[in-house]
């Protein structure tokens, strides 16, 4: 090898699962030649994964790796996802949704959602929910792609997807290995770190073989077998925000059969002592129960899951532990954390996955070389930690909003203090309905907006430019949603469109 030639040889990924092989898929589609990809795991060791809903830049990973929308749905069994209905969060009885798209269009400078204040500063007026394309969609069962055109309100909403977490890690493994990546099989008995510098040279398994590379990529999940285990990088405990720190996952079947018509949308209710999700894929329905141990026993929590199913049960609850944050760097020397190696947040917005993937995104618009550049990981590090922190706002917004005081959880979430940077934007919403962004803020204003009125956040005052504008807000929002419930009862239903997809007619 040239003395100058300072590119990364060998890369070791260590677990599997959606982390690992979304990871190696990723380096083989980008890294073509010249690096050997490794990842090692044990069929022994289960992963987490229990039914995923995502967000809509998952789009864009399988979009890079050259996957078909209907090959990703064929071999996954997913579905489609609209948004998430909320249930029992601002208030017992009260539900809204959280839509993928903004609410409406806007037509003029003042925000459209100002215009919905005004209507009903003037009387009865329909929920803001009724304004949003993807609710049209959702309530009805239905489902297409958003039209091109940007005068048609059917471009106002966008979309994502459910699938089984499982299917797509073996989906990508094959497409992994067939681009060169190896997998070896077994358990990790030790990892041996340089003596000078600290990095991580190797793992030992447990049968005795020995495994180097020069970087390392942990995927091990929440016991961070490298970040944390070798390289002792410490943890951020977020808990006094988030205080669930137990899940119990059950999938069920279908109420009406497999060849039913599946929602297009999440689903999370909440619950006594925590809340539950409702992941529809073609075949099953994955339900979960996110709860705090310290409101509600474990043995518990599985029994009131098992009353709260749709369909018949398949299979036992799956009990998971976890303490919310993040690691205090998620890359230290030569490891990167990728999933729940480098922190764990409830999946209430559906952000387990994403955060797998836009660390793998910045890995590769940071790749380094065997150099490893203190400036490089920094930056890594600083984004990383930014992105996890301003979804970490968006989800305590969550907690903190509710007018709920019926168990000791809510009166605790509603009653607590916030960050600096939430508080911030509550302040903002509360004077004047404004939302203000911030950098790497991955919730744009249209899902604040759909979470601060869906639990009934209702502003002092409203935007003051408003009263020079001379538009008639409810005439105007009423066309808006005859428009959307007209579009949405021409289009097919959930089921057909996956069947539409995967017969290649969609």
């Amino acid at each position: 090898m040239d003395s100058a030639d300072r590119r990364i040889r060998s890369v070791l990924i260590v677990g599997g699962g959606s982390a690992g092989w979304m990871t190696a898929a990723m380096l083989a589609c980008q890294m073509r030649e010249g690096c050997a990809i490794t990842l090692i795991e044990s069929d022994e060791i289960g992963i987490i994964g229990v039914g995923e809903a995502t967000i809509p830049p998952i789009r864009l990973f399988n979009e890079t790796l050259g996957i078909k929308e209907e090959d990703f749905l064929r071999e996954t069994r997913g579905s489609f996802k609209l948004g998430i209905e909320f249930v029992d969060w601002g208030k017992q009885g009260n539900r809204y949704f959280h839509p993928f798209g903004p609410h409406g269009r806007n037509f003029d400078t003042v925000a459209l959602h100002h215009y919905w204040l005004r209507a009903r500063e003037m009387g009865d007026v329909p929920p803001l929910d009724e304004h949003s394309m993807a609710w049209a969609m959702a309530r009805e069962g239905r489902m297409a792609r958003p039209n091109p055109d940007p005068r048609s309100v059917l471009s106002t909403f966008d979309y994502a997807y459910h699938f089984d977490a499982t299917l797509y890690a073996g989906y990508l493994r094959r497409y992994a290995e067939a681009r060169g990546v190896t997998r070896i099989e077994g358990k990790i008995g030790d990892v041996t770190l340089n003596g000078e510098t600290g990095f991580v040279e190797s793992v030992t398994m447990e049968d005795g073989r020995v495994v180097g590379a020069e970087l390392f990529i942990d995927c091990s999940g929440l016991r961070g077998l490298l970040i944390e285990g070798a390289l002792k990088t410490g943890y951020e405990d977020w808990s006094h925000w988030l205080p669930c720190n137990r899940a119990v996952a059950m999938p069920c079947e279908h109420p009406e059969g497999e060849g039913g018509n599946p929602t297009p949308y999440t689903r999370s209710t909440a619950r006594e002592a925590g809340w539950q999700w409702r992941i529809p894929l073609q075949h099953r329905i994955g339900n979960g129960y996110v709860f705090c141990d310290s409101f509600l026993d474990e043995g518990r929590a599985a029994e009131q899951l098992a009353t709260r199913l749709d369909g018949k049960a398949l299979g036992d609850p799956r009990l998971v532990k976890f303490v919310t944050g993040r690691r205090k760097k998620h890359w230290n020397r030569n490891v990167v954390a990728i999933g729940l190696s480098s922190g764990f947040l409830e999946p209430l917005e559906s952000t387990s996955i994403h955060l797998i993937q836009a660390n793998i995104s910045k890995l590769i618009a940071l790749f380094p070389d065997r150099g490893f550049d203190v400036a490089t990981i920094d930056e890594f590090n600083r984004v990383a930690t930014t992105e996890t922190e301003r979804i970490r706002d968006f989800i305590i917004l969550h907690y903190k909003l509710t007018q709920r005081d019926d168990t000791e959880l809510w009166r605790y979430c509603s009653g607590m203090e916030v960050p600096d940077t939430l508080a911030l934007k509550l302040e903002h919403f509360r004077r004047h309905g404004r939302l203000i962004a911030r950098e790497m803020d991955l919730f744009a204003p249209a899902s604040w907006l759909a979470v601060h009125i869906g639990q009934l956040n209702f502003p002092e005052d409203i935007d003051p430019l408003i009263d020079y504008r001379g538009v008639d807000a409810r005439e105007w929002l009423g066309k808006l949603r005859a428009a959307m419930a007209g579009e949405a009862q021409k289009l097919p239903s959930h089921r057909q469109f996956i069947d539409q997809m995967l017969a290649g007619v969609a």
